[in-house]
């Protein structure tokens, strides 16, 4: 059968398409996805699912809670201590000053927009609720600010009154034109006008969306493979006439179906969120409005296209749609299932735990009242009943027989029961990653160790908290970033400034390209913060004797290099605020620099002997390669040293022999000698081997 050629498709069969597209995701959602949230959203509110007797324990762990909160302030820190979690590489050297702005910018615009509030929520959205899902978007709102002028002549109110950014909202004539009597102007009129100034201001815009408000269809795998998805809001009638929409139209399409998941945002809440005056002021209805991104054929090329559909309504019904190239959603995750779009959530990992933790706590409790309060065996011939059955604290039980009343004996179940409870705990950790190791907690348990060891600990404890913030940084971070950087080029503006190192410059998202690729720099925990600490300060070491060696003009290491190391020791070490510290650095600067140091020694007449400074030279550079190489050995030993520790007395000699050998071959090479005393001092120094958190 010969395929039928794609045609341009009518109005109706758009509109019928995207609504049947919605409303398939949206039935996914509530059916298969929504009932697995609610539950993963009661075990975190501490109501569990575990029956219990009458009168018996209904005590429930919080051990879904517990883990929550202590993994995801190491998450944040994953993505707040470093400079900037994504970075935009350069595909070659034109684009190098491009990608560096594109990552500032991100970042800044990323802080103006809460980003800790929304990286704070969408983190919690992943781990209770399978996906976190955040939105950046161009916005474009409206200022009106209302001024009074006074003694406006007559062209001057007209000019105003002509002004479609203006609005008077009242008038008065202070004085009204006078005539002379040769027709000539003896007064003009005057105005005191009160106006309302309108101004557009179009601005990034970054939000965390609620997991049951965004939908996406049940066969999608990612953002980049999928037929539709959305976000659906709760809005008023008053909120689409405002972008233009006929009044009329869009009341009917109010109060109409269901407005978003109300059983999910109940589960959520807490609370019903109820109706707020829908029946006074018409212009607030309710309305679910319903914002949709699919690809479709409409003009019927043969090649579908990205389309953002904006409907309302309980049907879906479009009001309106225009072409895209890009999708506002960043997804967060930390547990993805290969080839499905939702993975889990820490709680759907451990959910089962906390039920075995929740009835071996309510046995034990049992078991501990039983014990305190124990059953009494009577002879209810020889006993007063009621006397017994008063447990009121020195009650006298009257008896004619007081062997008769006995307690019954009941043993205590925590010898079986803690390590049972211990042992989910531990599963927990493994689970996790939250263990004592990772935590920095369980100090004595460490001290016992060498330095390989705790450092083996730590490694394996923050593993499984390792791959969730890597996942989290290559998923939706770096969607957002990406997101953040396509709208500013779409939305250039012309007067927006950003402070780099220190100097205002001018933002030009134009001129960024599209030859770019990114990286996540993500650091995790402290034992990769003290490495970055030790790497750069090495770096920094190495740039300051080669430019003082060879000077400015090395060819290796420049001015801007160096202040760009300390920067980012002063990052990493709670400085945020370089600027302060620091002066601007830049290659124009440095030229400049460069020059005028020039021109002070042509002025001084500060020229020596050739051959002299030839000499000195390469004396010079000679002295460098030895301490360069000397430093690279030195800092193979301290690594060496590191991973063995204090384990072995006759092992650290060894390695100080080594390091003398090494420093014979350098003095042979170069013919030149190093401080091998001032090396080994420093590698004799005591080590701080504190390792991560997770």
């Amino acid at each position: 059968m010969k395929p039928t050629k794609p045609t341009k498709l009518t109005e109706d069969q758009i509109s019928n398409a995207v609504s049947q597209a919605i409303e398939d995701a949206v039935s996914f959602i509530e059916s298969e996805i929504a009932p697995d949230r609610i539950t993963a959203q009661k075990y975190f509110d501490g109501k569990a699912n575990v029956s219990h007797e009458p009168g018996r324990s209904r005590v429930v762990a919080t051990k879904c809670r517990d883990t929550v909160r202590a993994i995801k302030p190491a998450l944040m820190r994953v993505f707040l201590q470093s400079g900037s979690p994504v970075e935009f590489v350069p595909r070659g050297p034109q684009s190098v000053q491009a990608a560096e702005q594109a990552t500032k910018y991100a970042k800044y615009v990323f802080n103006r927009n809460n980003g800790f509030d929304v990286l704070s929520d969408v983190i919690h959205d992943a781990l209770v609720k399978k996906v976190g899902i955040a939105k950046a978007y161009y916005d474009e709102t409206e200022n009106v600010e209302v001024d009074e002028y006074t003694g406006l002549t007559e062209e001057q109110f007209r000019l105003l009154d002509s002004d479609e950014t203006a609005e008077i909202i009242e008038f008065e004539i202070t004085q009204e034109a006078q005539i002379d009597p040769m027709g000539m102007m003896a007064f003009p009129a005057m105005y005191d006008a009160k106006v309302a100034m309108t101004s557009t201001r179009g601005e990034i815009k970054i939000k965390s969306i609620a997991p049951e408000d965004f939908f996406v269809d049940r066969n999608a795998i990612s953002l980049d493979d999928y037929l539709v998805c959305g976000h659906r809001s709760e809005g008023v009638v008053g909120d689409l006439v405002a972008m233009g929409f006929d009044f009329d139209k869009v009341f009917e399409l109010g109060g109409t179906g269901g407005v978003v998941d109300e059983e999910e945002d109940f589960a959520r809440r807490g609370y019903d969120a109820g109706e707020t005056g829908s029946n006074i002021d018409p212009s607030m209805r309710k309305i679910e409005i319903t914002e949709a991104y699919m690809k479709m054929d409409i003009q019927g090329t043969g090649v579908p296209r990205l389309y953002k559909f904006l409907c309302a309504g309980g049907n879906y019904e479009v009001l309106d749609y225009e072409l895209c190239d890009y999708n506002p959603f960043s997804v967060f995750e930390i547990d993805p299932e290969p080839h499905t779009f939702f993975g889990r959530s820490l709680v759907d990992i451990i959910i089962d735990d906390q039920d075995a933790a929740t009835s071996l706590m309510r046995g034990l409790l049992d078991n501990i009242a039983m014990i305190n309060n124990p059953r009494l065996v009577i002879n209810d011939q020889s006993v007063e009943v009621d006397d017994v059955m008063n447990n009121e604290y020195g009650a006298v039980i009257r008896s004619t027989d007081v062997s008769q009343v006995r307690e019954l004996t009941v043993g205590s179940s925590a010898p079986m029961v803690l390590p049972a409870m211990q042992f989910f705990d531990e599963a927990i950790r493994s689970k996790t990653g939250i263990g004592d190791g990772a935590a920095g907690l369980n100090a004595d348990a460490l001290k016992s160790q060498t330095a390989a060891g705790v450092n083996a600990a730590v490694t394996a404890a923050t593993a499984v908290g390792e791959l969730m913030a890597r996942v989290l940084a290559e998923g939706g971070m770096k969607q957002l970033f990406k997101t953040i950087a396509t709208i500013a080029r779409q939305n250039p503006n012309p007067d927006e400034m950003m402070r780099i190192d220190g100097e205002f410059v001018p933002v030009d998202p134009r001129s960024w390209g599209v030859e770019m690729d990114m990286e996540t720099t993500v650091g995790i925990g402290n034992n990769k913060h003290e490495e970055r600490m030790m790497m750069l300060q090495a770096m920094q070491q190495q740039q300051m004797q080669v430019y003082g060696a060879y000077g400015a003009q090395n060819g290796l290491v420049t001015l801007t290099n160096i202040r760009n190391t300390a920067a980012d020791l002063m990052t990493l070490g709670g400085l945020p605020n370089v600027d302060r510290y620091l002066q601007p650095m830049n290659p124009q600067i440095e030229q400049q620099m460069q020059q005028a140091a020039a021109q002070a020694a042509q002025q001084q007449g500060q020229q020596g002997d050739p051959n002299q400074a030839f000499l000195q030279a390469e004396q010079m550079k000679a002295q460098t390669r030895a301490q360069v190489d000397m430093q690279k050995a030195a800092m193979e030993h301290q690594r060496k040293m590191l991973e063995m520790a204090s384990s072995d007395d006759l092992s650290r000699d060894k390695m100080a022999q080594d390091l003398l050998v090494d420093a014979a071959k350098i003095l042979g090479q170069y013919g030149t000698s190093v401080d091998v005393a001032q090396i080994g001092a420093q590698q004799a120094a005591p080590r701080n081997f504190n390792g991560g958190q997770f």
